[in-house]
């Protein structure tokens, strides 16, 4: 259910405030990179899960240009 809950609160979000979304998640993707390669990151799977959701921020994105 978290995940549903995601993407409707992305629906509801303008093209500009989706551009600052997948700006601030490209943000920390590269800081759980940089954890993971120092040994300080716990969590691991974070790293799947912000790559999903960059992915899903690009396919509204896209298809917000499209329609």
């Amino acid at each position: 259910m978290k995940i549903n809950a995601f993407v409707e609160d992305l629906k509801t979000k303008s093209a500009a405030e989706l551009n600052e979304e997948l700006v601030a998640a490209k943000k920390e993707l590269f800081n759980l990179r940089f954890q993971n390669a120092t040994n300080q990151l716990e969590n691991t799977s974070r790293i799947k899960e912000v790559r999903r959701n960059i992915a899903r921020i690009q396919t509204m994105l896209t298809q917000a240009q499209k329609g």
